[in-house]
């Protein structure tokens, strides 16, 4: 035994080693712990580490959150016609060296907004009324109300119009070989194992200075953590338990990064226990302890949530935040109608409180804020139970630990996925006031008009809440010492996502 763990550390010394240095000539290659993809195309799928390194948009995001230029070196919005002017920088080209032009980003828009497609961003751009193109480099976008987020949102990239025309997008190939104008284009997919990308030399901001970059495909998270450990790995984010060995090692850099990025209990609305029981999740929301939940299983590295957009300038702190109080909980349970039966559990009308809570096997976290939920519920005389699994059934659950977050615009991921009918509202969540409220919101240019409609949104969803809030989390990115270039002050956003949003100025020695 002692000899085969032997040989494997050797073969791992390799591995690290050429993780730096690369085959012959040279070439330095990153190898990142990723989730794995089985289609990407950012016009139809907003999730996805990956988007930031194949593709580029009209706009990006800088260390501060701010849309900035990218593939456009300007733009302008006239009030008064509600229009937006785009100009692209010269010379812009796709990975397969096809020129980009304006006729590229109205089709990546049109796209998106096309409803056959079923594109996950399609809410983002429904004030869209039509997009023209004077030339090449001119893109005006009109609108049928303002739109305050859209510079935020056209950083989605940008497709070839050439290679999908005519396609049915959510099928074509091009999901299996994208093509796109970001710093690293595609070189080789291994399913479910690695995808590999190399440096785009044409990039608008110069070739970036990592030859290679793998993603390798690790599902779960303390896997990635040994992974790290073994030298498979140049940067993976591990949860916060898995972290402390990594703290007190030399041969390993610790980037503590805060996120926008937050967990709770979604209530399927859909199911009809939930239906019947509306005041349930107001009610059970004073049964979760926070505090337990940020200092045990993130261990201090993140903090209680209670807004889906507290982390922004935009947070309404006077809001009900469903402090951790069994004894109220068990109070307004009671005021609907619920008694505790002789097996201690709450029922009504022949019917027990009784619910599992939902979550991926892959993401111990998850899994353990579940537990500590159920175990609130539980004292309180609720049956509740975790149930680990594979696949989600948005359908069919009963309630499920979800994560959202966006540290940009207030509009993204409050919209849609709080919006009745929108396309990320798993839990068919229904508020005409937050509806109202939402819509004006993203429609109203005035900055202090804003912030007054998301306090009054926060204000009305904690009286409906769609979710019981439990977290936010900090993301905890471990990385080999010679891998320079992270831009630690950046708030990220769901599941950790945007640290790569400098990957080109990145240096790995």
């Amino acid at each position: 035994m002692k000899k085969i763990i032997a040989a494997i550390a050797a073969a791992l010394a390799v591995c690290l080693a050429a993780s730096c240095s690369g085959p012959a000539g040279g070439a330095a290659t990153l190898y990142y712990g990723s989730g794995d993809y089985t289609a990407i195309n950012p016009a139809l799928y907003e999730h996805g580490e990956i988007n930031l390194l194949l593709f580029a948009g009209l706009t990006a995001h800088d260390s501060g959150s701010n849309a900035v230029p990218a593939l456009a070196e300007s733009w302008e919005y006239d009030e008064a016609s509600l229009t937006y002017t785009f100009v692209l920088r010269e010379g812009l080209t796709f990975h397969d060296g096809a020129p980009l032009t304006s006729a590229d980003v109205k089709f990546t828009i049109e796209s998106i907004m096309n409803p056959e497609n079923g594109s996950e961003n399609e809410s983002n751009f429904e004030e869209v009324e039509s997009v023209f193109t004077p030339n090449e480099r001119t893109i005006v976008i009109a609108l049928n109300a303002p739109s305050a987020a859209l510079p935020d949102y056209l950083a989605v990239g940008i497709l070839p119009k050439h290679l999908l025309e005519g396609q049915d997008m959510a099928f074509s190939n091009f999901n299996r070989n994208p093509v796109g104008a970001g710093p690293y284009k595609l070189a080789d997919w291994d399913m479910g194992q690695s995808i590999t990308m190399e440096a785009f030399d044409n990039f608008y901001l110069g070739r970036p200075n990592i030859d290679r970059v793998v993603f390798k495909i690790v599902e779960d998270y303390s896997v990635r953590a040994l992974q790290m450990r073994a030298g498979e790995l140049t940067l993976a984010q591990i949860p916060p338990r898995d972290s402390a060995e990594f703290r007190d090692s030399a041969d390993f850099v610790v980037y503590d990064m805060d996120t926008a990025d937050y967990r709770g209990i979604l209530y399927n609305f859909n199911n009809p226990f939930w239906k019947s029981n509306p005041g349930l999740p107001a009610a059970l929301s004073f049964a979760i302890d926070r505090g337990a939940v940020v200092r045990s299983v993130l261990l201090g590295r993140g903090q209680e949530a209670w807004s889906p957009i507290q982390k922004g300038s935009y947070v309404n702190d006077a809001i009900e935040k469903y402090a951790y109080d069994p004894l109220r909980a068990k109070e307004a349970v009671e005021e609907l109608g619920w008694r505790i039966a002789s097996d201690g559990c709450y029922a009504k009308d022949g019917v027990r409180l009784a619910f599992p809570i939902s979550v991926r096997a892959t993401d111990p976290v998850r899994v353990d804020m579940a537990r500590i939920a159920a175990q609130n519920l539980q004292d309180i005389g609720v049956d509740c139970t975790v149930d680990i699994v594979s696949r989600t059934d948005w359908a069919g659950q009963y309630a499920y630990l979800i994560g959202w977050g966006s540290p940009f615009d207030p509009d993204d991921h409050t919209y849609k996925v709080f919006g009745t009918g929108q396309g990320a509202n798993y839990s068919g969540y229904a508020n005409a006031e937050v509806d109202r409220l939402l819509l004006e919101a993203r429609s109203t240019p005035d900055r202090e008009r804003r912030l007054a409609l998301y306090r009054e949104f926060q204000e009305a969803l904690s009286k409906d809440p769609a979710y019981t809030f439990i977290a936010y989390i900090d993301a905890v990115y471990v990385a080999q010492p010679g891998l320079k270039g992270i831009a630690a002050e950046t708030t990220l956003g769901h599941h950790g996502v945007g640290i790569f949003w400098n990957v080109h100025e990145w240096i790995l020695e």
